[in-house]
């Protein structure tokens, strides 16, 4: 059995904890927002008041935080807890800000293990999520039941503490894409005086179906946005897929476009609401 701290229970680190409960190992959670970590007492997890409390003995720490700097912020305010044969697992999604993470994580003296997911709410309370990892290979053995327990399958990028992250914008930026290209694709059928519905019947089982296409495609019919995925985390992360466009050197006019339309959304109200709700940008 895998003792584990998660930091973090929000929308996804709370789907993971019960994961990891239901697998046998032993969950100790905490969430600045104390009332997120209560509910997870009733299914056998340990409530935290600090983060310190938290990950002190824990054999892994995951983070399923917002951004590298929040990351770096409570792994900071744990510092006391941490021991060098600790393993961070590290959730968030943060960019090319992961290579500064990793540098921090390195003097606090605990061993770094990058693993952003692709997955939403639902995924993370099945145990269904991907999950993107990298790092020193002798960390695998280590980190492999807990990763099970949270993913249905991982994806290993490399070696190098970087790499899934990397890999996480890449695919992002195509999942910001189609869900943007889905809400036009509605937006334009309502403009010409189609029920958008015919939209997804016409590609139903077609090259150009896909599930993604079909779940958000149906909040945007009914206007209603209950999220999974918000729009203020895609407007963040494709702020990230632009700046590590602009330093690999490749052309940014979609991500920007997608940017711009994940903007609009949020400044009209919809930053908490899911990312289909880019349909309102429209």
């Amino acid at each position: 059995m895998t003792t584990v701290a998660v930091l973090g229970t929000g929308k996804m680190g709370a789907g993971m904890a019960r994961q990891l409960l239901q697998h046998g190992h032993e969950v100790r959670v905490w969430n600045r927002s104390r009332d997120k970590t209560e509910p997870l007492a009733g299914d056998g997890a340990t409530v935290t008041d600090d983060p310190a409390e938290a990950v002190r003995g824990a054999d892994i720490i995951l983070t399923v935080l917002f951004d590298a700097d929040s990351v770096v912020e409570v792994l900071e305010q744990a510092a006391d807890g941490l021991d060098q044969d600790t393993v961070v697992v590290q959730i968030s999604t943060v960019g090319l800000d992961i290579d500064q993470l990793a540098e921090k994580v390195e003097r606090l003296g605990v061993r770094l293990l990058d693993a952003p997911v692709l997955g939403t709410r639902q995924p993370a309370e099945q145990g269904t999520l991907t999950v993107l990892a990298s790092g020193d290979p002798a960390l695998r053995e280590i980190a492999d039941p807990v990763l099970d327990a949270i993913g249905a399958r991982t994806v290993w990028a490399g070696d190098q503490v970087g790499a899934a992250s990397r890999l996480k914008l890449v695919c992002n930026a195509f999942t910001g894409a189609q869900t943007a290209a889905t809400a036009q694709s509605i937006a334009l059928a309502e403009g010409l005086g189609l029920d958008p519905q015919l939209f997804l019947d016409a590609i139903s089982g077609g090259a150009s179906d896909a599930p993604i296409t079909r779940a958000k495609g149906a909040m945007m019919l009914g206007g209603d946005y209950p999220p999974a995925f918000d729009v203020q985390g895609l407007r963040k992360d494709l702020a990230l897929v632009v700046a590590a466009a602009e330093q690999a050197g490749i052309a940014t006019e979609l991500a920007r476009a997608v940017l711009a339309l994940a903007e609009r959304a949020e400044s009209r109200g919809h930053g908490p609401d899911d990312m289909a709700a880019v349909r309102e940008a429209f």
